[in-house]
């Protein structure tokens, strides 16, 4: 599957996950804002980043020889949920909310753009 999607395939897949996930959370602070001693969640991004390789900047290996140790790929998994220590304000989470649905549908249709490619290509070879 990697040879026809590529690493974008898997980036976007897990960048979805964080965003669906996010949003979950998010969601959450605003059910509570009248929740005493609530504090507001999110998500660390810089986990994110880490998990699919991009936290640390270093160049990406491929294994081209047999004796290469093999590629530690980093797949979906738990994201780092870091609580606040202010208290809920609405308009803040509701502009968090936003700017995340906005990256969700980026994300989205990213994906939707490979998938067209993909199948241009498949269009054009017939």
């Amino acid at each position: 599957m990697k040879a026809l999607f590529g690493k974008t395939f898997d980036m976007l897949a897990n960048l979805l996950e964080y965003r669906d996930q996010r949003h979950q959370l998010i969601s959450s602070n605003v059910a509570n804002i009248d929740s005493p001693d609530y504090r507001p969640a999110d998500l660390k991004f810089d986990s994110m980043l880490d998990q699919a390789g991009f936290g640390n900047r270093q160049v990406a290996l491929s294994k081209t020889d047999p004796r290469h140790l093999p590629r530690q790929d980093a797949g979906p998994g738990e994201f780092e949920v870091v609580r606040s220590r202010q208290k809920t304000d609405v308009d803040t989470e509701m502009g968090r909310l936003a700017e995340n649905h906005l990256m969700y549908n980026m994300t989205v249709e990213m994906l939707a753009r490979k998938f067209r490619k993909i199948s241009n290509l498949l269009q054009d070879a017939k």
